[in-house]
């Protein structure tokens, strides 16, 4: 059994059991044409089958390319989709902030479409899947309440360059697999040049420090380039309070996400 045959096995699972617990059988995925909601799609649809939403949620920022190659996903998987553009939100809000930078308007983008994404989980009692892959996470390469937002993720514990070879193996078009990452949030958005490096030399070095946790020196001593390890290592712990629930100050016996911690699906 090879290891990602064992992987969409168990993630299959992992979707199946945790969407059970909740009671509810339905789940949406904001479908961008990129990499990682393509594999989250992909497997959910091998879960859930009808009872998978996919919504696709453009601006003017959104290449053709991606909503093409978000409709060839569909229509290879047999994947139910919507189409709920941001731009009458999104617009006016600019209109309004002519001095807005890419940070903002980046954010603003993702937001509105988590906004829009979980009201469309409301209206169709669904729960929402994540889309966020580990090499993200780790270096908080993500907007907190935007797309880092979800009930559930299957994909969070993937690197970046996991998700490719995942994507090959489930089968996603060579158009989505090959394309330079990029979400879309604003004319000419490249996650990589963003970084500063490609995700095959961040995620080499991501799991030398994170998996293998060898210090700096060791890792350096491998070939790492020690400025983007020192990039890598500070982005981690600046970001970590994206990885967090808000602090509550404690001012009782009990406090939550300090002492009154129980496990999520916790039943009476």
């Amino acid at each position: 059994m090879s290891k990602y045959s064992q992987i969409t096995e168990y993630l299959e699972c992992f979707l199946e059991n945790e969407v059970k617990k909740t009671g509810l059988k339905n789940v949406v995925v904001g479908l961008s044409g990129g990499i990682d909601s393509a594999v989250v799609a992909v497997l959910a649809q091998k879960v859930f089958k009808d009872n998978l939403l996919c919504v696709k949620m453009p601006s003017h920022y959104s290449s053709q390319s991606s909503l093409d190659d978000a409709d060839e996903l569909c229509r290879d998987f047999g994947i139910n989709a919507i189409e709920v553009s941001i731009d009458a939100m999104l617009k006016p809000y600019e209109d309004l902030n002519p001095d807005m930078d890419n940070l903002r308007r980046g954010n603003l983008s993702a937001r509105l479409r988590m906004v829009t994404l979980f009201d469309m989980s409301a209206k169709n009692s669904a729960l929402v899947l994540g889309t966020s892959n580990k090499s993200e996470l780790m270096l908080g390469y993500g907007t907190l309440y935007g797309d880092l937002a979800s009930a559930i993720n299957p994909i969070g514990d993937l690197y970046k360059s996991e998700v490719y070879e995942l994507a090959e193996y489930l089968g996603v078009s060579k158009s989505i697999i090959k394309k330079p990452p990029s979400a879309d949030l604003w004319d000419g958005q490249n996650d990589e040049e963003d970084l500063g490096y490609s995700y095959a030399s961040l995620d080499h070095a991501m799991k030398l420090y994170v998996e293998d946790r060898l210090s700096k020196e060791e890792i350096i001593n491998q070939g790492v380039d020690a400025q983007m390890l020192e990039m890598i290592i500070g982005r981690i712990f600046k970001n970590h309070f994206k990885r967090k629930m808000p602090v509550i100050a404690k001012l009782t016996s009990r406090t939550i996400n300090h002492d009154f911690n129980y496990p999520r699906d916790i039943t009476l």
